[in-house]
Formats: structure tokens, sequence, C-alpha cells
């Protein structure tokens, strides 16, 4: 099952192929690499005349921006009242992933109906495309990642969409070692979302690989969570990692809480008809007593 992120009005993608998709970020048109696209363009992408950034890989690990036109260091982008500032950044990023405007949705709609104050964690938080969805909806939203410079762009993300300050509590931090203090403190959480890397070196030169740190780090947020969970929500972006892997987390690790989980990919049309698969997501949503 594919779920896909529509609703976009200030981003599309426009055409595929070649490992590239031509895409438009507001006003911007960037060329990017994606690992899914295997199929051949009917033209070469590079040669559209609107490109204004093509990311280009090197074969020795990451890559460059080729500027083909004016592109400013900050842009924004809206959705539904959302808000978010971009830049080109290093590994093709943005600064949002669009696709996961789904979960987004799926999110609000909890919080929203789950008629009580609902207290959010989010781990490995970026620059706050959840956490400002969270709370646009009311929702008090604590939100952690270990850049800095990630952290308060979703500060200005948040400022952008209206959030009144009081409603989210930004923590720059190792996801690993808050839970930690977190547990010691008796403190409790509503709702977790997590959207942890592939692979990654703490401060001190701690080693994080998805498929070896998940497990136990989603054991130890069960314990934060309140007697009455609304959601768990884990986004991975890992290659090779099925949908169903991430089910299982959730099934083993909440078994002792009444809910029931789903696993799907998430998607983003394109302009020729195709979805595009970006990654896979796990929500475990809580029953009502």
């Amino acid at each position: 099952m594919i779920k896909v992120a529509t609703d976009w009005k200030d981003y599309r993608i426009i055409a595929t192929g070649d490992g590239q998709k031509l895409e438009k970020w507001g006003k911007l048109v960037l060329l990017r690499p994606d690992p899914q696209i295997i199929w051949k363009s009917h033209k070469a992408l590079e040669n559209n005349k609107s490109i204004n950034a093509r990311y280009i890989r090197s074969k020795s690990g990451g890559g460059v921006w080729e500027f083909k036109g004016s592109v400013p260091e900050n842009f924004v982008i809206e959705r539904k009242g959302l808000k978010f500032s971009l830049k080109l950044m290093g590994f093709k990023h943005t600064g949002l992933f669009p696709e996961q405007a789904v979960n987004w949705d799926i999110m609000q709609k909890l919080v929203e109906q789950s008629g009580r104050q609902i207290k959010v964690l989010n781990l490995f938080a970026y620059t706050g495309g959840a956490t400002v969805a969270c709370a646009k909806v009311g929702a008090n939203v604590t939100h952690v990642d270990a850049a800095k410079a990630m952290v308060d762009r979703a500060k200005s993300n948040a400022a952008l969409s209206e959030i009144p300050s009081d409603r989210i509590r930004y923590i720059v931090d190792d996801c690993n070692k808050f839970i930690a203090r977190e547990i010691r403190r008796g403190n409790k959480y509503d709702a977790i979302v997590m959207d942890p890397p592939s692979y990654g070196r703490g401060a001190n030169g701690e080693v994080w690989k998805l498929e070896e740190c998940i497990f136990d780090l989603v054991k130890e947020c069960v314990k934060v969570l309140s007697d009455k969970p609304l959601f768990f929500l884990i986004n991975s972006y890992t290659t090779g990692l099925q949908p169903q892997v991430i089910d299982n987390l959730l099934r083993l690790c909440l078994k002792d809480f009444t809910g029931e989980s789903q696993a799907y990919e998430v998607g983003l049309p394109t302009d020729e008809g195709l979805i595009l698969p970006c990654g896979c997501s796990g929500l475990w949503v809580g029953k009502r007593r």
C-alpha cells in the first residue's frame, strides 16, 4: 500500500527519468537525483531551460549544486497554512520532505479528534515539518534534533506558520540521551513521531545504524508514553527496509497497549501520471477507551 501526498500548490514533480526528478518548489525549478527512478526519460531533463539549479553527485561521495539561474538563499513554500523556509543544502536537500504531508494530515486529524490536550514528542525532528503540523492544530510538541542549525530552521518554520511560541519546546540533543533523561524524570507523552537516519555518528563517535539500533530505541521510547497514547509514527528512508519491518517493530514494542498498527509506502504524484515512492512509514494508533 502506498499513501500519496496531495494538495500541494507550491510543490510538484514535473518529470522523471535517468535517475533524476525535475521539481518545482514555489518559483524555483530544481533537478535532483533520486535512486528510485530507474526508468529512462523521453528527453534529457538537464536540458530543460527553466532549471534554476541542479544537484550533481560526485563519484567520491556527496555532490555539488550547479546553478543555472538566480537562486535566493532562502525561499518559502506553503501547504494548508503551514509555511516552510527552505534553502539548497548539502546532499541534495532543501530542508523539507514534501511526501511527509501524508503523515502531517494523519497526525493533525488524530490530534483534532482526540478531544484532549496532546503532548507530542518529535525525535530526529529535522526542520520541523511534523512539529509544525501537530502544533498548528493545538498539540504541545517537544522537538528534538542533534543539529542546532536544523532546530533553528524549525523555529523559523514555526514562526512563519504563526505557531504560538509556548506550544513548542526545542531541544538540541542526541535522541537516545534525551529519552534516557526523560525516563529518569518521569515525563510522559501522548504521541511520538520519529524520522531516524539510516546511519550517523554522535559527537563522541557513537555509531548509529538504523537496522541495529532502532528496535532498542523504540523500546525505550515506549517507556515515556502516557497511559492513553494516541499514536506512534516511525518514518524510514533506509533503502531495502520494507514497510512490514516497521509494522513488526511497532507491534512488538507496543504489545502492552491497546491499538492497531499499519505500514505503508509514502509517495508523490508526478505530472506524468506516475507515483514516485519516497520511503515508508509505520503508524500505531491507540484505541479509544
